[in-house]
């Protein structure tokens, strides 16, 4: 029975450790997803760079949700253009036919994501005083996107709130039912020490102490399993997703999975226990 305890803690706390995993893939996965997504402001081809670096100052003081503000000239651009289409020759041609730099000098903008703070900022850059500076603001044509963008991440951070719940409420049942089965083992032996006069915590302590015990061996096991699954995980994962590394990840929150694998199984164990046994108390 204690054996099948353990079992089942270990089963838990992996499945609280999996939810930790799979929270840290999902915000690394939003985070490119919005990283993606800005919008850009063209200057006219005759602006001062130093008018563009005025607005910028202006968009960075009116709009505290900005995350990140580039300015892009027109020789960057004409140059991440040469680099990025380098193999392209009808595109090659086309750009020397054009003979002067066709591209506008900019401002690409990021924020957290919210189409609320792109529009704000949309709006601050639409103002009078830079009409005769702006050619144009993409944001009409990345609006959609970027609401849809911000729909799915919003849905997908609630389902995992969602299942996250209903998962430990699950995992909870199911301790509890499993330390039930440890301790209706000893029942008899419960009933002798009250009759002899034993005190409700001289006969509760020795239950809730290997409630404790199973969690913290539940924990060793579990951190064990944790660890080398992120070691051997990481460089599959690193394919599909590049840039986020499970095992690096594993080894910045070292201590906050300790917390919670340590924590979460003592805390279950004795929890169990101490419910479990004021079954027997109240006989």
């Amino acid at each position: 029975m204690s054996v099948a305890a353990i079992f089942v803690l270990v089963i838990t706390i992996s499945l609280l450790t999996g939810l930790f995993f799979l929270h840290g893939v999902n915000t690394f996965l939003i985070k490119t997803i919005q990283e993606k997504i800005d919008i850009t402001a063209y200057f006219t081809s005759d602006v001062l760079e130093q008018n563009i670096l005025q607005v910028k100052d202006e968009l960075i003081k009116d709009a505290p949700a900005i995350k990140s503000i580039e300015y892009v000239s027109k020789e960057d651009a004409l140059k991440v253009f040469n680099e990025k289409h380098a193999d392209n020759s009808v595109l090659s041609k086309a750009l020397t036919e054009v003979g002067d730099n066709p591209f506008l000098p900019a401002l690409n903008i990021r924020t957290s994501g919210d189409p609320a703070q792109y529009q704000e900022i949309a709006n601050i850059l639409n103002q009078p005083q830079f009409n005769d500076l702006i050619e144009k603001i993409d944001f009409s044509q990345k609006k959609d996107t970027i609401e849809k963008v911000f729909s799915i991440t919003s849905i997908v951070n609630r389902f995992g709130l969602a299942l996250a719940i209903l998962l430990i409420l699950v995992v909870i049942l199911v301790v509890f039912n499993t330390i039930k089965l440890v301790i209706d083992a000893s029942k008899d032996e419960i009933a002798t020490q009250r009759l002899v006069g034993a005190s409700s915590w001289f006969v509760r302590a020795p239950f809730v102490i290997e409630g404790a015990l199973f969690g913290a061996i539940s924990f060793v096991i579990c951190f064990l399993i944790a660890g080398l699954t992120a070691y051997f995980l990481a460089p599959t994962l690193a394919i599909i997703m590049p840039g986020f590394n499970l095992f690096i990840y594993f080894l910045q929150n070292m201590l906050l999975i300790i917390l919670i694998q340590l924590g979460g199984g003592v805390a279950l164990g004795v929890v169990s226990s101490f419910i479990v046994i004021r079954k027997y108390l109240k006989a």
